[in-house]
């Protein structure tokens, strides 16, 4: 477990919380504190930690690896910021991009030229996790003149 500030400062609230209550039932300082400094983890990593994950849109972040983009498509939201932010496909050519990703799993339909378009490849990221999430994450790969040119990521929604 890494222990940073923000865990530091929950589980202090959590501390407060459960002394607090703890408190309306016995007023014995010591007791109090013991029960509390024993209840605290509990509620922490029980109640508190996973409807914070729940009600939260915290997810893990990967590098991007082949491997697992082909292996774990469900996971592939969690590669999205380096895809976007690191530019790591700008440039690259459709083979390089089939070689890394697979083949596309469908194109984008282009109003000029009132088809889906060669040069419009979508890739499916899965779902990010939350309680409420109904969107499936999605990136656009925009190709000119054989090369990566623009990614645009964006959401479908989805009715289950």
């Amino acid at each position: 477990m890494i222990i940073t500030p923000l865990f530091v400062f929950f589980l202090v609230l959590v501390f407060i919380a459960v002394w607090l209550f703890i408190n309306t039932i016995d007023k014995r300082k010591w007791l109090t504190f013991i029960v509390s400094l024993v209840l605290t983890p509990i509620v922490y990593f029980y109640l508190f930690y996973p409807m914070l994950n729940i009600f939260s849109a915290y997810h893990h972040e990967k590098y991007f690896n082949a491997e697992a983009w082909e292996e774990q498509p469900e996971l592939r939201y969690e590669m999205a910021n380096q895809i976007l932010n690191d530019s790591v496909f700008i440039g690259k050519k459709k083979s390089d991009i089939k070689a890394l990703l697979g083949k596309p799993e469908w194109f984008s339909w282009d109003d000029t030229l009132k088809i889906n378009s060669q040069d419009k490849w979508n890739y499916n990221m899965g779902f990010k996790p939350g309680a409420f999430n109904d969107k499936q994450e999605c990136l656009e790969f925009q190709f000119t003149n054989n090369r990566v040119e623009s990614i645009r990521p964006y959401q479908l929604e989805k009715t289950f």
